[in-house]
């Protein structure tokens, strides 16, 4: 697929105003504190056409919560016990009808006042794919963890050496697409190791991707964060699994 291909309308042709052109894929599990508050925020951005919540399981009133809610444009999938983010992602995104599709995780720590400029790149035809980088912007973000930062800054080097990409936030929950892009591969990955999985895909597909600085309002253990250093080592199973670069290589190796 070439680049002409790939790119929508001509520019001057687009409306400037948003439009409601974007499926918001939410995975939730155990956020009873967050999740409406969540959903109420993206359910008002005026780029929101359709918000898909996938329940992953949840045992601490969330259920209660999503079942209260009360919006045509919202749809909730129920998982019949929890498999993680990953499985979570794959409903939601088959599930997704727009234009577009963002990943939003159900707690406070990602704005959805910002799908504006996560959309920018896509609505004016320069990318296939956005990422939300917390790296690359003077936003404000919360102080938090120094290990989790030079684990995420680890984990996005060793990713770039696999797909030869330039990200600087590979782990990045705020991730944009064409739908066409999540249409073009196969998702396997049930927990975490769903992000690098991605992004090797991505890469391999060679879609245009690009970055967007957002701010960041990170959570602790105690507000309810799940991610843990068993989630890392799995990244980096999934980064050398999935790496488009090392099946290239090996292809070469059996021609």
């Amino acid at each position: 697929m070439t680049d002409q291909q790939r790119s929508s309308e001509p520019l001057a042709n687009r409306p400037t105003a948003p439009r409601p052109c974007l499926s918001v894929v939410i995975p939730c599990y155990n956020e009873v504190a967050t999740v409406a508050t969540v959903i109420e925020r993206v359910l008002a951005s005026p780029w929101t056409a359709q918000v898909v919540v996938v329940d992953d399981g949840s045992t601490d009133g969330t259920r209660a919560i999503l079942a209260e809610l009360d919006d045509p444009r919202l749809e909730v999938l129920l998982q019949p016990q929890n498999r993680g983010k990953g499985a979570a992602l794959r409903r939601g995104f088959a599930a997704a009808t727009a234009e577009f599709v963002i990943v939003q995780d159900a707690d406070l720590e990602y704005d959805p006042a910002e799908y504006d400029e996560m959309l920018e790149p896509l609505l004016d035809g320069r990318a296939d794919v956005v990422y939300g980088s917390r790296f690359i912007t003077g936003k404000a973000h919360r102080v938090l963890y120094f290990w989790h930062f030079v684990g995420n800054r680890l984990l996005t080097l060793a990713s770039n050496m696999a797909t030869d990409l330039n990200l600087t936030d590979m782990e990045t929950c705020y991730k944009a697409f064409r739908r066409e892009v999540l249409d073009s591969f196969t998702l396997e990955e049930d927990r975490f190791g769903i992000e690098p999985e991605i992004t090797a895909k991505v890469a391999g597909g060679r879609w245009r991707v690009y970055e967007v600085g957002i701010s960041y309002s990170g959570r602790t253990y105690e507000d309810g964060k799940k991610i843990g250093w068993k989630d890392g080592v799995r990244a980096v199973y999934c980064i050398v699994r999935y790496s488009p670069l090392l099946a290239r290589l090996r292809r070469q190796g059996t021609s």
